[in-house]
């Protein structure tokens, strides 16, 4: 069942749009805020609000890379690789983070504090490697830098 945060959230992204169906990444991204993660139970509350199929709902969610499908960390890491991150070093950063952590890519820590995902780009070529935590961009990076960034999120 949505919560009334989570229906207020998800009504203002409705009304601002021409059709409810358009809101669906916004809907999906509201839910993600308030739980964390989208799970099957969210799809079949969110799906007829918006006026879709839960298989419809469910290829918005699965096709965007920044929903959740499964529970995540407290902070969800997002290491870019692209080409301009291969070429700068990004496996010297990806093999810090993993060993930092005692996780492969696609895991999370043992005490549900990270979760560490690759996204195509994160469009910080400019800075590149880089990668995300939370809403905070960091690039330039070396492996040196891992275990700096990581004690800055509890």
């Amino acid at each position: 069942m949505l919560s009334a945060e989570e229906r207020h959230e998800i009504e203002a992204a409705i009304t601002a749009l021409p059709d409810r169906r358009a809101a669906s990444i916004d809907a999906l991204l509201a839910v993600q805020r308030h739980r964390g993660w989208v799970s099957d139970e969210a799809l079949a509350d969110l799906a007829p609000v918006l006026g879709l199929t839960v298989d419809e709902l469910d290829g918005v969610a699965t096709f965007y890379n920044l929903i959740f499908r499964r529970p995540v960390g407290r902070h969800v890491i997002l290491i870019c690789d692209s080409i301009s991150c291969w070429i700068m070093g990004h496996e010297e950063v990806r093999d810090a983070l993993c060993r930092a952590l005692s996780i492969d890519l696609g895991g999370t820590t043992a005490d549900g504090r990270f979760t560490l995902l690759t996204v195509p780009c994160l469009g910080a070529c400019d800075r590149a490697p880089a990668m995300m935590i939370d809403d905070d961009l960091h690039g330039n990076l070396t492996g040196a830098h891992v275990e700096e960034i990581l004690a800055r999120y509890p």
